[in-house]
C-alpha cells in the first residue's frame, strides 16, 4: 500500500490487511525462555511490554497455536531476553529450534536458568497471573531481576528484522 493512502476493512473478514496494520508497529525482538522436561527451552516473541513498575510488571502473550505453548502456558518462571541488534542469528536459531538456547552462548540466572549472552535486557520473572485473550494467552510476569547492558535493540516492522538508528 502507498503511503498515505488509507484503506479501511474489517479485521474478522480480512486478516491479512489486519496483520498489514498490526505489523505496521515496530517492535522489538525478545526470546523467552523458561525449564521443560527436554530441558530449556525459548520461544521468539515481539508481544512483551512493561506492565507496572510497583510492582515490577511485564507481560508477554504467545499463540495457542504454537507447538511451544505447552513449555510456556503453564511455566511458574521463565526470563525474557531483549536482543541487541547483532542478534538476529540467536533470533533465528530459536524459531528454528526450541531447544536451541542449549547451543547458544548463556550463563546462569541467579536461580539457575540460562541467560543468553549479550542481550541488551534480561528479566528474570515468576509467573504473576495468565488471561485468556482469543487465538493467546495474555502471561504476565512479576520481576524477581532484571539485567541491563544497554545497546541497539533488534526491531521488528513490515515482516522485516531491522536496528533502531537515532536521527
Amino acid at each position: 500500500m502507498e503511503a498515505g493512502t488509507i484503506a479501511s476493512f474489517d479485521p474478522s473478514a480480512d486478516a491479512d490487511s489486519f496483520r498489514g496494520a498490526l505489523g505496521s508497529f515496530a517492535t522489538g525482538i525478545t526470546v523467552v525462555t523458561t525449564d521443560s522436561p527436554e530441558g530449556p527451552v525459548g520461544i521468539v516473541a515481539n508481544s512483551f511490554s512493561s506492565v507496572s513498575l510497583d510492582p515490577p510488571l511485564v507481560l508477554w502473550s504467545p499463540a495457542k497455536s504454537s507447538k511451544r505453548f505447552e513449555h510456556f502456558a503453564g511455566s511458574r518462571r521463565y526470563a525474557i531476553h531483549v536482543l541487541g541488534a547483532d542478534q538476529r542469528d540467536i533470533c533465528a536459531a530459536v524459531v528454528k529450534s526450541k531447544t536451541a538456547i542449549s547451543d547458544l552462548p548463556t550463563h546462569p540466572s541467579h536461580c539457575g536458568m540460562p541467560l543468553i549472552d549479550g542481550a541488551v535486557a534480561t528479566f528474570e520473572c515468576n509467573l504473576e497471573a495468565t488471561h485468556d485473550a482469543g487465538d493467546h494467552v495474555i502471561i504476565v510476569g512479576r520481576v524477581t531481576k532484571a539485567h541491563y547492558a544497554g545497546g541497539e535493540p533488534l526491531v521488528f516492522h513490515g515482516g522485516k528484522y531491522g536496528a533502531f538508528k537515532e536521527t
